[in-house]
């Protein structure tokens, strides 16, 4: 086995088409979770366009790509998924049957520890790492729009009844409702940019749009398509008006749902919940299998679910002090955070105080 370490701009057309190859196939292969969009080299080139210490590791055998790993890494050691904090799937990228070593594989990277906080299933030798896994409710769609509201229905039915109700009453209130699937105004990206940084920071949340970063990668992947992947803008409009946009990315088969926002003078319309029920009809027609709403505890995710997948969160170490140094600083925090979240009694208050301070902040501008 050998494994080389490339930088973004280094991997060569062909081991890029190996790479979309693998992902093309995994559904086929027992792991439909590889053709995720932030496992694509799309994402990992763009990325790197935009944070320093992007590598990606490709793994062959016999010299044929047999398994790609994208990472970032400091000049200290310290691996992390690459666009951790705003990736919602992460892992090795790989043929069928393709077993690896964690500990071989990260000092051939460089890495004294690797960071997840969405490792995909089926990624065993990294599993050994994790310290905790959480549900991403996902959207099946792969029969046809149809039969997944006939499932909405039966799941929930007042749900489903007061969302379609509020449709036909926001079209008879302020026009009629439009949505396009795949806008291309680069104007209506920079619309839901401000919805969803006014949204942040109306429930005390840290703006991630703040960051430079995330806007510059956010809107690199609105400019890319290739033959899988695409970012996809999905607007709700009533009569000529915007009301509520989604950017996601999408491979062949699954849409991962990123940033949602809506015009909060809509919001006893419900639009953010109108415009997904739509997202899921556009993509059940465009050949997509399911929707992944990615992992975080929200009411509107258990209403809109069919099922569940898993991600975990931890990180493999090697016997280093900077593995040792970075897990004393992380651990505690990550500990903290999920225990509040994972705990109706702490997670509803400590919501009502962000909510709070998100109000006086919006007040204090």
């Amino acid at each position: 086995m050998d494994i080389g370490v490339y930088r973004p701009g280094e991997l060569s057309a062909a081991d890029r088409a190996a790479w979309t190859s693998l992902q093309s196939k995994a559904h086929l292969q027992g792991s439909p979770e590889l053709a995720n969009p932030f496992l694509s080299p799309e994402f990992a080139l763009a990325v790197g366009r935009c944070r320093r210490g992007v590598r990606i590791a490709v793994v062959r055998e016999d010299g044929e790509p047999a398994a790609f790993f994208p990472f970032q890494r400091s000049a200290t050691g310290v691996g992390r998924a690459v666009g951790l904090g705003v990736s919602d799937a992460q892992g090795l990228v790989h043929r069928p049957g393709f077993g690896w070593d964690a500990q071989d594989l990260l000092r051939a990277c460089g890495l004294a520890v690797w960071e997840f906080d969405h490792l995909v299933e089926g990624q065993e030798p990294f599993a050994a790492g994790a310290r905790a896994g959480f549900p991403s409710p996902v959207m099946d769609v792969d029969q046809g729009y149809a039969v997944y509201l006939r499932h909405l229905r039966s799941q929930a039915p007042k749900f489903t009844r007061t969302t379609l109700a509020k449709e036909r009453r926001l079209g008879r209130d302020a026009g009629e409702v439009r949505y396009v699937h795949d806008e291309r105004d680069p104007a209506m990206l920079r619309t839901l940019m401000g919805w969803k940084s006014a949204q942040y920071r109306r429930t005390g949340r840290s703006d991630r749009f703040a960051h430079d970063w995330i806007s510059r990668l956010v809107q690199q992947l609105f400019h890319t398509r290739s033959e899988p992947f695409a970012g996809i803008l999905s607007v709700l409009y009533a009569g000529e008006r915007p009301i509520a946009a989604h950017f996601g990315l999408r491979t062949e088969r699954i849409l991962a749902c990123w940033f949602p926002a809506y015009d909060p003078e809509y919001a006893k319309y419900s639009p953010g919940l109108v415009l997904h029920l739509r997202m899921a009809e556009a993509a059940a027609a465009d050949g997509i299998a399911y929707l992944d709403l990615g992992r975080g505890q929200k009411e509107y995710k258990d209403s809109l679910k069919t099922r569940e997948i898993t991600v975990s969160e931890g990180w493999v170490t090697r016997r280093h002090p900077v593995a040792i140094g970075h897990r004393a600083r992380r651990a505690p925090v990550r500990a903290l955070r999920n225990t509040v979240q994972s705990r109706p009694e702490l997670f509803a208050p400590a919501d009502r105080m962000l909510k709070k301070m998100g109000r006086l902040r919006s007040y204090n501008q």
